[in-house]
């Protein structure tokens, strides 16, 4: 069945496939409550899914994104607690009266977190595990592992444990598991969230190659829309409240309701964004353009504005204090892998650093060592003056506080306000003192309400406001952060960004590893390009990203509004913007 696809790049347009037969997938004013909740999230949903389709899920935090994708693979109610009401029926089959075994034929799933779905000990008994679950005959157990360990660009790991995988690693194996099983649909949630730029397009390339066939079909939670709005041909969008407000193709959903779309708070490509801001400033772009290509090419046809421009945020300075972050000859090892070597660092106060790499290069490892996280085997760390080894664990959190990739894996307590109070508590903090200072965050990361719930309860975007809640409660003068904005919608990402930069200006030192490299462009002055766990690169971020030979050589990418505007010929005052906040045409 023909497909046109995205180039490697995502610069293309959108897909457009040829849908045919009957649908895979069919939910019907599908409302789903969980067990602690008094409302349903979502609801009142109803659209179908056909063989070739990709559709992509959209709707703000909590609004019950990651509670449908469950739903469609049993998990939801069989496996997790809630009441659905509704049908969802996955090739006629009702979900809720089948085992989530039996779906597991019909859906494959790869989940937020790929640490919730790995089991074994290689990345090839991993892959193996559900075709032998199936009985199938070892040699097509074998094939499918194979094909699919090389769709993902794992096969020649295929004997190591996946604990040595790094965080994106470890989220292609489990793309790999949901391959391998062959089902006809197959749903992502955040797929590409851990993946570096260069793996994003080896994924995505792979997942086209599946659908192209027109014999399966994707359903995508994802906010990187940059990397995925070349794969995707149809969108479905949920509002606040978990309700069904549109479903369509690309052109109809993203183009013609983005201004609608962007007040919701959800994601937008950076690409349409700063063609927002620019029809506000009065440039002729329509159609919205949703690529770096398209902004280029339309802007490159249109008349310049006579208008002046406005003022925009100014740029961060560069921070001119001491160090209060010192790394010297930090080596860092993982089982019989040397992951860091030798590795030198100054951070100054008040610095907002991006540090940035290939997946496996050893950022997360770092910022791990400097946040005392891990204990390396030789080097020394010190953060505000104390060497890091020495620092009481109690009184860490006064020191940095750190957000895990995966907010999961810092939570201890059995309450959203317990997870909060605790470091507090262990620091001998009055009750009184700790009631007032978890208020205080409860409003502020918008959790008051879900104060008495389990982390484990919560969405995908309030673990992570919780997350960040808990390492900023202790008020430590050094913030790290492992993918802040995973998980979060855009309105709850640039709340999350702002405040930050209210940290920042009141003397906090944020240390951010991200592969996201607008946010870079937009918010850090200074990068640090870990490359094969060494620094490749340390200086200014705009000067980084004009190495061209650099980002190839560490597999990263140019911000995508950079690649739209640098060198623009019929624009000259736009050619050097590469941060939204620059642009003209700012909320007003």
């Amino acid at each position: 069945m023909p497909v046109v696809r995205a180039d490697s790049d995502r610069s293309a347009a959108p897909a457009v496939r040829q849908v045919v037969g009957q649908p895979l997938a069919r939910l019907h004013e599908v409302a789903i409550t969980h067990d602690e909740a008094r409302v349903a999230t979502p609801a009142s949903v109803t659209f179908d899914v056909s063989p070739g389709e990709v559709v992509l899920l959209l709707g703000p935090s909590g609004s019950g994104k990651s509670t449908l994708a469950l739903a469609l693979n049993g998990l939801i109610p069989h496996a997790l607690p809630a009441t659905v009401d509704g049908t969802v029926r996955i090739e006629g089959v009702d979900t809720s009266a089948t085992t989530v075994a039996a779906l597991s034929t019909r859906v494959g799933m790869v989940f937020q977190d790929p640490d919730a779905q790995l089991v074994t000990g290689t990345l090839l008994d991993e892959v193996a595990f559900g075709p032998e679950n199936l009985k199938l005959p070892v040699a097509e157990v074998l094939a499918r592992a194979e094909a699919a360990l090389r769709r993902v660009g794992l096969w020649h790991r295929r004997r190591e444990n996946p604990d040595r995988l790094s965080g994106g690693g470890r989220q292609r194996l489990a793309i790999a598991c949901a391959l391998a099983m062959g089902s006809p649909l197959l749903v992502l949630d955040e797929p590409t969230a851990n993946l570096d730029p260069r793996g994003i397009d080896e994924v995505y390339a792979a997942l086209g190659d599946l659908v192209a066939a027109g014999d399966r079909a994707i359903v995508l939670v994802e906010h990187n829309l940059d990397a995925a709005i070349g794969f995707v041909d149809r969108v479905v969008v949920l509002d606040a409240s978990g309700r069904l407000l549109a479903d369509g193709p690309v052109d109809d959903v993203l183009r013609r309701r983005a201004d609608e779309l962007h007040r919701l708070g959800v994601w937008l490509p950076h690409s349409a964004l700063a063609a927002l801001r620019l029809r506000r400033a009065g440039y002729a772009l329509d159609p919205l353009p949703l690529t770096p290509a398209e902004l280029r090419d339309a802007l490159e046809t249109t008349a310049p504005v006579a208008a002046p421009r406005e003022a925009s945020a100014p740029a961060a300075t560069r921070a001119t204090g001491d160090p209060v972050v010192r790394v010297r000859g930090l080596d860092v090892r993982r089982g019989r892998t040397d992951v860091l070597h030798g590795v030198d660092l100054e951070v100054r106060r008040g610095e907002f650093v991006a540090i940035v790499g290939a997946n496996g290069a050893g950022k997360t490892t770092l910022v791990q060592a400097i946040a005392g996280v891990i204990r390396p085997p030789r080097g020394s760390v010190s953060v505000d003056g104390a060497d890091i080894a020495r620092v009481d664990p109690r009184r860490l959190s006064s020191r940095i506080g750190f957000v895990f990739q995966n907010p999961e894996h810092q939570f201890i307590a059995h309450t959203v306000y317990d997870e909060l109070a605790h470091g507090l508590r262990r620091t001998g903090l009055d009750e009184a003192a700790v009631r007032e200072r978890v208020d205080e965050m409860l409003a502020r990361f918008g959790l008051s309400e879900r104060a008495d719930a389990h982390p484990f309860l919560l969405s995908g975007g309030q673990k992570r406001r919780l997350s960040v809640g808990t390492a900023l409660i202790g008020g430590a003068p050094v913030l790290a952060l492992d993918e802040p904005t995973f998980g979060q919608d855009r309105a709850r990402a640039d709340e999350l960004l702002r405040l930050l930069a209210e940290l920042r200006a009141d003397g906090t030192t944020i240390l951010v590893v991200t592969h996201d490299m607008q946010l870079v462009a937009e918010h850090a002055e200074r990068m640090v390009v870990v490359d094969a766990g060494r620094i490749a690169a340390d200086g200014d971020t705009a000067d980084v990203f004009a190495d061209d030979a650099l980002l190839e050589r560490t597999g990263l990418r140019m911000p995508p509004l950079r690649r739209a505007l640098h060198g623009l010929a019929s624009h000259p005052d736009l050619a050097g913007v590469a941060r939204l906040a620059d642009l003209p045409g700012g909320e007003r």
